[in-house]
């Protein structure tokens, strides 16, 4: 921001948030997502996986999460981006670990597609990492606590889930637990 001084004797990690966050409220929602998106293929880029820092900013100048339900559409561009691979798990963590497990107000929909989105996930890289799938599907073992609509949603969600036949038993064993519970 114009008019900030850098006093790299005192600079660290907390003045840089403030900074940042003093920056960010200078901006649009747009302005940020266009800014996040170029730093996060940047930071891919270069070996970086995962900017905790900014999951604080998947909420609009409001404040109120979701971004008016863009948060899923933003995350499922992101996996479409050339440099996210779902091999790597570091960067499936960085977006989808993230949206499921960071973000509530996008993740608990109403529509239950963040439970869609969180099914289609975890079967995807159950074929590719069995462990990282079943840490992913431990995003909604207590499902069973969620008000409805959001129970029957989610419960539908882990039933597609463990329905699959050629499912590892690393993901079974979490689906089958939290359908119990």
């Amino acid at each position: 921001v114009a008019g900030d001084e850098v006093n790299h004797v005192a600079d660290s990690f907390w003045t840089w948030r403030e900074l940042m966050y003093r920056f960010a409220r200078h901006i649009t929602p747009e302005q940020m997502e266009s800014i996040a998106a170029q730093l996060f293929a940047e930071c891919l880029r270069h070996g970086y996986t995962a900017v905790c820092e900014f999951h604080y900013l998947q909420r609009d100048a409001a404040g109120a999460p979701d971004r008016g339900g863009q948060v899923l559409a933003t995350a499922k561009a992101l996996l479409a981006h050339p440099d996210f691979s779902l091999k790597n798990p570091n960067r499936a963590r960085s977006v989808i670990f993230s949206y499921c497990n960071a973000n509530p107000g996008g993740f608990h929909r109403a529509d239950g597609a963040g439970y869609a989105f969180w099914a289609d996930r975890v079967l995807e890289l159950d074929a590719i990492n069995p462990q990282v799938a079943a840490r992913l599907a431990r995003s909604l073992d207590r499902w069973s606590k969620l008000a409805e609509p959001y129970r029957s949603a989610a419960r539908q969600e882990i039933e597609r889930v463990a329905a699959r036949p050629a499912l590892s038993n690393d993901v079974r064993e979490v689906v089958t637990r939290a359908l119990a519970d």
